[in-house]
């Protein structure tokens, strides 16, 4: 059966939207490539941040909670999601994040040196300089010069108490192979081994449960090239005993959902059909776009949305 193909994308908690748009904009260059509404709680926005064109590997997605308290990093979690740029863009990065108030700490983690900070909700992030990251696209037209921009994702970390049964669903059923470990991490990689590929796997014994809130992942998702390849997962995925929920219209994917042995939410998305469905792609993210099914209630939703501010379409 065909390979996952890597990250598709990584949904997290946000506090105040118009500060979550600001970070994610202004200050990391990523696009807003889709304003629209979490679809099964249509009082809350589903933000898209990505590349020019918000392909699969690229794209960070939030619900904002305004006023909800924080959430707590811990075990069963994505507890660090990681950007790729260039190497030699790590200089450029720390003065950046520097000149905006963000405290960065420099350090490396298995031979590659990277940059570890917080956004204004305390999700962790991070920036790793990756080898070949200079030949992904990136934004053009965004705030941070193209030969400094954010390519995409590096990997995503995942904390879990107990290492071994995440280690067997990633190796003997969705296709992972270990290619690093140092201490406590251990590096997992899918497909052609390419840095969207990978995730981090720290066995964390003494951690305590982390909690989902503001500043947490919700969960992440692992690319499909189509509905007939999702299906043959689906498949595969409840043959081996897990608890797959049917497949899901997200509009712009179409998603399963499982939760990994250690309790880390995970997702199974097609790349079609993409963020262009309903906008052309100089107009992405410049509208509050509702899927057929809720626009019939668009006046009553936009009423009850806070206030987001003006998007253009290259910022």
């Amino acid at each position: 059966m065909a390979p996952l193909l890597g990250l598709h994308h990584v949904t997290a908690i946000a506090g105040d939207p118009r500060g979550n748009l600001d970070f994610y904009t202004r200050v990391l260059g990523l696009r807003l490539v889709k304003k629209t509404v979490n679809f099964d709680d249509p009082g809350t926005y589903h933000l898209y941040y990505g590349d020019e064109g918000g392909h699969p590997g690229t794209i960070t997605t939030f619900f904002p909670w305004p006023g909800a308290r924080r959430g707590r990093r811990g075990a069963g979690q994505v507890t660090v999601t990681s950007f790729a740029a260039p190497p030699a863009s790590l200089g450029y990065w720390s003065e950046r994040l520097e000149r905006h108030g963000v405290t960065a700490e420099r350090s490396e983690i298995l031979d590659e040196e990277l940059l570890a900070f917080e956004d204004p909700d305390g999700l962790k992030l991070e920036i790793v300089g990756v080898p070949g990251a200079a030949d992904r696209p990136a934004w053009a037209g965004g705030p941070v010069p193209v030969e400094h921009a954010i390519r995409g994702f590096a990997h995503v970390t995942l904390a879990e108490q107990g290492y071994e049964a995440t280690a067997q669903l990633l190796g003997e059923v969705m296709g992972f192979r270990l290619v690093a470990e140092s201490g406590n991490r251990f590096r997992y990689a899918v497909g052609a081994g390419g840095a969207a590929a990978r995730v981090d796997v720290l066995c964390t014994p003494d951690a305590p449960p982390g909690r989902i809130a503001v500043g947490t992942v919700h969960h992440v998702a692992w690319r499909v090239a189509g509905d007939a390849e999702q299906g043959e997962w689906r498949e595969r995925l409840v043959s081996r005993g897990l608890d797959v929920t049917p497949v899901l219209d997200r509009r712009y994917f179409r998603s399963i959902y499982y939760r990994e042995p250690g309790g880390v939410l995970f997702e199974i998305a097609t790349d079609p059909p993409g963020f262009t469905l309903d906008e052309g792609f100089d107009r992405l993210g410049t509208a509050l776009t509702l899927p057929p099914w809720l626009e019939p209630y668009r006046a009553p939703i936009e009423a009850a949305l806070p206030p987001l501010g003006e998007v253009p379409a290259r910022v």
